[in-house]
């Protein structure tokens, strides 16, 4: 339940929380970005992924006053390819400045260390799924729902593509179905972007957008997330 869940200090419920999302170009962009409720750093994205360079990002954004989500996108679903030690040595030096850590539901078993360190930590935990040709039927969307609950995860973040409106209603049905363990969801491509507002009205907690470059096919930008998120969800 999300009742009491927070990611740093964003307590998470009622309407999402809009995250900022960006790698090593957007960093400036990132701690700036007016209407962001968090920031996530997409540390496969920088063009030398390095411990200590992803470590200097993650303090510069922690000076936003803002909670930090460190993500190092696997390239099977949609990150830039880097060799597993690598990503794990991304997540372990980073770990300490981060708020929260995004990994891949069909890692977490091998990274299962990882996951526990984060969470002894006390630091939040998403694991996540993303399709990047399709959505997969309801039944596998809820099993990853539950295989993430007992991985560790304290939210699980479902993001596959829409290739058609009825893909979209699928992951409305998901996302009501899954109620009430803690769930994100939105779809990828040009006619999953209306899903990045309304997914929230069956209960995701979270959406993403671009303050640069976008992180994935149909994100919209910070600014008309917020725009939009306030339009449906006033305070």
């Amino acid at each position: 339940m999300s009742e009491g869940l927070r990611i740093g200090s964003v307590p998470l419920g009622g309407r999402p929380r809009l995250v900022a999302a960006g790698g090593d170009a957007e960093v400036d962009a990132l701690a700036a970005a007016e209407g962001a409720d968090l920031l996530e750093l997409r540390a496969d994205l920088f063009d030398d992924p390095e411990p200590a360079a992803v470590t200097a990002a993650l303090r510069c954004l922690q000076g936003s006053g803002r909670p930090v989500i460190l993500t190092v996108r696997h390239a099977s679903e949609g990150g830039r390819p880097l060799p597993e030690a690598r990503r794990l040595e991304l997540y372990e030096s980073g770990l300490a400045h981060a708020d929260a850590i995004d990994l891949e539901i069909a890692f977490a078993e091998a990274l299962a260390p990882l996951v526990a360190r984060a969470r002894d930590a006390g630091r939040f935990v998403i694991l996540s799924a993303h399709f990047t040709d399709g959505t997969p039927p309801l039944g596998s969307l809820l099993g990853l729902v539950a295989k993430a609950e007992t991985l560790g995860a304290h939210l699980t973040k479902l993001v596959p593509t829409a290739t058609s409106l009825l893909d979209v209603r699928r992951l409305l049905e998901a996302t009501l179905a899954a109620q009430p363990r803690p769930v994100a969801t939105f779809a990828m491509g040009p006619l999953g972007v209306g899903s990045r507002i309304a997914t929230g009205l069956a209960g995701s907690l979270l959406t993403y957008g671009a303050v640069g470059r976008p992180t994935a096919p149909g994100q919209l930008t910070v600014a008309e997330l917020r725009g939009w998120l306030d339009r449906f969800y006033p305070a």
